[in-house]
């Protein structure tokens, strides 16, 4: 399998063609990092916006970083996302999302708090989806003091954060103290498995191939993708019972690395009984709505994010 500029979205073609084709590996993470984090504090933070960083603990005591984004006037008991950002499971900050995460607060009027998990190879898993666990549990406990509803807090990310939102919702499932309302999964990474499909050209794909692709599992994993076992609670889509999780809303494009597995996932919600609408945008990459915000088909993918959070959120 190998996407062609052809049959990439009409409205998306001059920005594909315009995307260096880069392959994320270990011998390049120690640029890639402040690179991105370069880039990021170049964007822009949309007015109307409070924002403001600050620092809660795990339980060894050290710190976790959150990012809090709220309206101007928060009304009470209002709804909250808790959103974890991308990259692969091995980059990536809060701040590479604020402008994803600002309709959700000028939109709903939410409060969306982000997480600054750990980074995979150097805190591979289960660190960086017990930081997440961790900011759920604060989100909920300190529900009062931030005028938040604790029954309305939905979790979602992009790509791997999308994957850790999912991973999340299994694991509060499992540990029975807290039950999101709605998770909300942009491309997620789901799979390890995907990164041992062969029938995949390794570097062809937009924005995230399967030689990234393959390091960020294995970075996070420690052990090499696609083997027959993984540790329990890993990998969102080796789990076999997807009963009782939150409801969901999917969406990626058609082609997107994750394509396969966001949709076996989303089918699979269905067939255990969780409500989860699944959307797929013909001719869409990877990141696809990050690189044009304002062109129309993004904008449709955007309005669908909100109108889902508001049915469960707001109903």
């Amino acid at each position: 399998m190998k996407p062609s500029l052809a049959a990439v979205h009409p409205e998306m073609q001059q920005f594909a063609r315009m995307m260096p084709r880069i392959s994320l590996r270990a011998k390049s993470l120690w640029l890639s990092r402040p690179l991105t984090s370069l880039l990021f504090k170049m964007l822009p933070m949309p007015a109307g916006i409070r924002v403001k960083n600050t620092f809660i603990e795990r339980a060894d005591q050290t710190q976790i970083r959150i990012r809090i984004y709220q309206p101007q006037a928060l009304s009470s008991k209002a709804p909250a996302l808790l959103w974890m950002h991308g990259g692969g499971y091995v980059i990536g900050a809060p701040e590479q999302d604020d402008t994803y995460v600002a309709p959700f607060v000028q939109e709903m009027g939410m409060l969306v708090v982000s997480v600054d998990y750990r980074l995979a190879p150097d805190h591979p898993f289960p660190a960086p989806l017990e930081d997440c666990y961790t900011a759920l549990r604060w989100l909920a406990a300190q529900a009062g003091a931030l005028g938040i509803d604790p029954g309305r807090i939905a979790i979602g990310g992009d790509s791997a954060g999308a994957g850790l939102a999912a991973a999340l919702a299994q694991l509060a499932h499992d540990r029975g103290e807290i039950r999101p309302a709605f998770q909300l999964l942009i491309y997620p990474m789901l799979d390890d498995r995907t990164a041992a499909r062969a029938e995949f050209d390794p570097e062809a794909y937009f924005v995230w191939n399967n030689v990234s692709n393959r390091f960020g599992w294995e970075a996070y994993l420690s052990q090499p993708c696609g083997a027959e076992t993984v540790p329990a609670g890993s990998v969102p889509a080796r789990r076999a019972d997807l009963a009782g999780l939150p409801p969901a809303w999917i969406g990626v494009g058609t082609l997107d690395l994750f394509y396969d597995e966001s949709v076996a996932y989303a089918r699979r919600l269905q067939e255990a009984g969780i409500p989860c609408e699944l959307v797929t945008v013909p001719g869409a990459f990877h990141g696809f709505d990050l690189l044009a915000p304002k062109v129309q088909v993004v904008k449709d993918f955007r309005k669908s994010q909100v109108q889902a959070l508001k049915n469960v959120l707001t109903a």
